[in-house]
């Protein structure tokens, strides 16, 4: 069994590789879309909405519930795009470690 100071060394150094990795999600943005890309739309590691585009021939007069499931529709993408970085970020960062008890899953 490994001493109680190297067991400490451990879970100080996958700490600092946690802040790392959230670091690295609070700079990350990710692109969703819809419609075959009439709507696109970014968001940033945090899930907050950097930008929105919709395609000019969507702004016709009686296309708004057409855009708004547009712009639901691409979030959504996005959103799932940001998870999956996420995890990926997060459990590269807890490397082998990851899934184990005590340990938050991704």
């Amino acid at each position: 069994m490994k001493d109680l100071g190297e067991i400490m060394k451990q879970a100080q150094a996958m700490q600092e590789k946690l802040q790392a990795a959230q670091a690295r999600l609070a700079e990350m943005e990710v692109d969703g879309s819809a419609g075959g890309g009439m709507v696109r739309l970014a968001l940033r590691g945090t899930g907050e909405l950097a930008r929105v585009t919709i395609d000019e021939s969507l702004l016709a007069p009686g296309e708004s519930e057409i855009v708004a499931d547009l712009i639901v529709a691409a979030h959504a993408d996005a959103r799932r795009k940001l998870e999956a970085r996420q995890a990926e970020v997060m459990r590269d960062a807890a490397g082998p470690l990851a899934g184990l008890p005590g340990m938050p899953k991704f």
